[in-house]
């Protein structure tokens, strides 16, 4: 064998290896882009999937009621630690005991006077630990249970405190020697309110702060005033901002009670909130006391909210209702941080609900006899529940993320202080009592908004530019066109988000007629320039321009025509938009506009979709086998009878895949729409409205959301919405794509 022969034979054998090297390369490099893809979304169902886990109890301690002889249990608490427990007797004592043993660690009792007993309770708002006592000579006794933590030798100590904000006398509230059959009360740092009920009389007094000039102490101001019932009232409910007052009936007459002026109450309306033959067994405000939590006999739970109509009055309305069992609703406990609420019936059945979600959680027997008491821990994660056999069972809650349901997310929802279910975005707030608003659909809506009218600017500009360049331009333009574009494409979207909210939109605010005339003035412009470039300029002149460079005298034209569009734009406002076509179309068209606006986003993010769909689109049409061309052309059809019925369909699939992927493009963008739209998430299709897509929303949300939480898991469901759209959108298109390349492959 030569030493030639040798040497092809080592070249055949290094280039079969660098083949089987590169083949094995390529498909190492799928199977990687593959494995990642599958991995992304494994891990976005991974912090997803616990939204949608329902809540979990688990039973740890099960004993008597401690010092069953000092009465029977009013009320019953618990500190946030779920380590100390409290409850209130009918006997005026407070019993704090051990949570885990029930074992009594301190009590304490009301200075009762002497042939004077209790008539009436209330509990106040759980979280200020607030009582209140009724007493039969129209007097109160008012106390606040506290818990001090400390850490001697670097252990946690909780010691429980019994404090009289009022005093440790009876305060009168009402006529000397009257009976309280109901009391209410809020305690807050400048004013307290009490709410006190005799058999005909409603008592309104209020104890305000006063800023002493000389005295080392403020002092009260005492307020009262009186209302005539016409009903007997058996649960009374006065809210946070010790505004309105909420009587109610056993038969279910409710009604709301206005004291802003402490001194003239206020009947607003009465509504009767259940069916005849029912009563009330239950009620309690639900967090941030805007609506009422009403159970009653029949197993119904409903939630009543104050609610403005279209002619801004203000009516008591029922925003939902949950069956929560078959028997009598004895006890509600609503969640002090969230919109939830536990409820027992009389045989022992225990319910965990979400509200806004309308969602039921778990229904489980914790003992099979009725219930006295329940204290729901402030952290919602355990509860105790005393019965009728005086037993007390603690229990762990195993619930976090209750606020989420699918009707939450995709459904129109009743928010409180809403006029009518909605859709609508809004996931924090500066108060614990804010109610989560976290429907994806404005958003989904925002992304399809923002993609369809860059789309809309787009897909004109960049095939009509991708078929002038491919087939009708002169090579030597091509080269210098092409690039150009192209290039455009390596231009940052931040750059271009900046100077579309900083320039373009005050721009096109200024200039809104301009905009819209100039999609007149250029085209009618064009249009007359080409039948003067036809059919009137000599043909001497039309020669001098070579075949192919045509768009190149067309540029003069599409700068005067635009510079005509913005200078005539202030005649045209002024004739027939009063001078402000903003406020013409506000007030003959109802159409409001935002600065920020679906225009500017389709024009700025348009821009930055344009290479995309230009590049890919005119590689596919200049990449036609030139025979077919040629063919064509050599069967007498024109060129433009080729472009359409020969060039076209046979680059269709790239034509189509280039469209495809600019709309990919625009779903997924981020700092144009951030910047650009004033990322509002509201349901509009005006083109004179923002919006916010799910890529801008988690760009602005994720680094504020706390790990693990509602809303950070919300946000990745979010990020899964918006993978498993562009995944199923784009499967789509690839078979759309592969049956037109099969079609007309033959061509």
């Amino acid at each position: 064998m030569s030493h030639s022969t040798s040497v092809n034979v080592f070249y055949q054998k290094w280039r079969l290896i660098k083949d089987q090297l590169i083949r094995y390369g390529v498909v190492a490099g799928g199977l990687g882009v593959i494995v990642a893809i599958l991995l992304i979304f494994f891990y976005l169902l991974y912090v997803v999937f616990p939204l949608f886990l329902s809540a979990n109890v688990e039973a740890h301690a099960d004993y008597s009621l401690p010092e069953q002889t000092l009465g029977k249990t009013l009320f019953m608490a618990m500190e946030e630690q779920n380590e100390i427990a409290v409850r209130f007797t009918d006997q005026g004592k407070s019993v704090f005991f051990d949570v885990k043993s029930g074992k009594t660690l301190l009590t304490e009792s009301f200075t009762v006077p002497e042939d004077v007993h209790i008539t009436s309770f209330n509990p106040g708002r759980f979280d200020k630990g607030v009582v209140i006592y009724g007493l039969s000579d129209g007097r109160v006794l008012v106390a606040k249970h506290k818990y001090k933590i400390s850490y001697p030798n670097d252990v946690r100590k909780i010691t429980p405190i019994l404090e009289f904000p009022l005093g440790n006398e009876p305060v009168q509230v009402a006529e000397p020697g009257e009976q309280l059959t109901n009391v209410a009360i809020r305690h807050g740092e400048e004013q307290t309110t009490i709410i006190a009920q005799t058999e005909e009389k409603l008592y309104v007094t209020n104890f305000a702060k006063e800023d002493a000039l000389f005295a080392d102490e403020d002092s009260l101001r005492q307020t009262e005033s009186q209302v005539e019932l016409n009903d007997p009232v058996h649960f009374i409910l006065l809210d946070k901002e010790q505004r309105n007052v909420y009587l109610l009936t056993k038969a279910g007459a409710l009604t709301l009670l206005d004291i802003s002026d402490k001194e003239t109450p206020q009947r607003i309306e009465k509504v009767n909130v259940l069916k005849h033959g029912d009563m009330v067994t239950s009620v309690e405000f639900l967090t941030g006391e805007l609506s009422l939590l009403i159970g009653d006999s029949t197993g119904l739970v409903s939630q009543w909210s104050i609610v403005r109509d279209d002619h801004n009055q203000l009516n008591l309305t029922r925003l939902r209702q949950f069956k929560v069992s078959e028997s009598s609703v004895m006890v509600i406990a609503p969640e002090q941080r969230r919109k939830g609420f536990v409820t027992t019936d009389i045989l022992g059945y225990v319910g965990i609900y979400h509200s806004t979600a309308e969602r039921k959680l778990i229904n489980q027997q914790v003992r099979n006899a009725a219930p006295v008491a329940m204290a729901l821990s402030p952290r919602a994660n355990a509860f105790l529940l005393e019965t009728e056999s005086g037993r007390v069972d603690f229990w762990h809650i195993d619930n976090e993320h209750p606020d989420v349901s699918w009707s939450s997310i995709w459904g129109k929802v009743w928010y409180e202080s809403y006029p009518k279910p909605d859709y609508i975005w809004q996931s924090s707030s500066a108060s614990n009592d804010f109610e989560p608003k976290m429907s994806l659909t404005p958003l989904v809506f925002g992304t399809l908004k923002a993609a369809f009218y860059a789309m809309i600017v787009a897909i004109p500009l960049a095939l009509m530019g991708a078929i002038y360049t491919a087939y009708f331009m002169a090579p030597e333009m091509r080269q210098l066109v092409k690039p150009s574009i192209e290039i455009m494409e390596a231009l940052p979207t931040v750059i271009l988000g900046f100077l579309a909210g900083l320039w373009l939109a005050p721009f096109v605010e200024e200039n809104l007629v301009g905009m819209f005339s100039f999609l007149v003035v250029v085209p009618v412009s064009v249009i007359l320039f080409a039948y003067f470039w036809r059919f009137i300029l000599p043909k001497k002149y039309q020669q001098r321009v070579p075949e192919g460079w045509d768009a190149a005298v067309l540029v003069p034209v599409l700068i005067i025509s635009t510079l005509i569009s913005f200078a005539v734009s202030p005649t045209i406002e002024t004739w027939f938009f009063s001078g402000n076509m903003q406020i013409w179309m506000s007030r003959e068209l109802g159409v409001g506009y935002d600065q920020r606006n679906s225009l500017v986003v389709g024009i700025a993010m348009g821009f930055a979709v344009i290479p995309t769909i230009f590049s890919i689109a005119e590689d596919a049409i200049f990449s036609v086998p030139k025979h077919l061309t040629t063919g064509s052309l050599a069967l007498g059809a024109t060129p433009w009878q080729t472009m359409t019925k020969v060039v076209l369909l046979t680059a269709s699939p790239g034509i189509f895949s280039a469209v495809m992927i600019g709309f990919g493009r625009a779903v997924g963008e981020t700092m144009i729409v951030l910047m650009a739209t004033g990322n509002t998430p509201v349901m509009d299709l005006s083109i004179f409205q923002g919006m916010r897509t799910l890529s801008a929303n988690i760009a602005v949300e994720m680094p504020e959301s706390e790990v693990d939480s509602t809303h950070y898991r919300v946000l990745f469901l979010a990020a899964l919405v918006l993978f498993m759209f562009t995944f199923v959108f784009n499967t789509a298109a690839e078979l759309v794509r592969q049956n037109l390349r099969q079609k007309y492959s033959s061509l």
